[in-house]
């Protein structure tokens, strides 16, 4: 978090709570007027430390009410492999977040079903068609606990 002070934090916190917020009202709850609240949003953006806006969707209210956690195996971490399953797990739609691991598996993956019988037609279509799969082992989530889109940002010396 190198270079953010208190109004680029206080920028950051109101736009994790509300992403449509004017630059207007921005400017206004953080103290700043509207061309340098927008140069500074500018800023953060420029630097990648804001990297878009979305809106946040129910996947049960969208009909996905199941959720599973995938373990992934490969036949080696080499480069090239590594690059072929990523390019390929980047084109399943019902790919929620895919993470490289270090320990026992090389990948977790989160995805979003219909039911069982869709999670199964994943399964058989994507995941196991994925280049270099040697092993994938599925849980799937009972209930949804916490589901964080904020973060809880303090300056570097808090």
């Amino acid at each position: 978090m190198n270079g953010l002070d208190r109004i680029d934090i206080a920028i950051l916190d109101a736009l994790q709570k509300d992403g449509r917020i004017s630059n207007a009202a921005l400017a206004e709850k953080v103290g700043l007027s509207q061309s340098a609240c927008s140069r500074r949003l500018d800023g953060l953006e420029k630097s990648g430390v804001i990297h878009g806006y979305h809106a946040k969707l129910s996947n049960a209210s969208l009909g996905y009410k199941m959720t599973a956690i995938v373990h992934i195996s490969l036949s080696g971490q080499f480069e090239k492999s590594l690059a072929e399953f990523e390019a390929a797990i980047k084109r399943c739609p019902n790919v929620l977040s895919c993470h490289l691991m270090s320990g026992e598996y090389d990948y977790v993956v989160r995805i979003a079903a219909r039911d069982l019988e869709d999670y199964e037609r994943i399964h058989k279509e994507w995941l196991t068609a994925m280049p270099h799969v040697i092993k994938i082992n599925s849980s799937f989530a009972l209930r949804e606990v916490i589901d964080r889109t904020a973060l809880g940002i303090r300056p570097d010396h808090a």
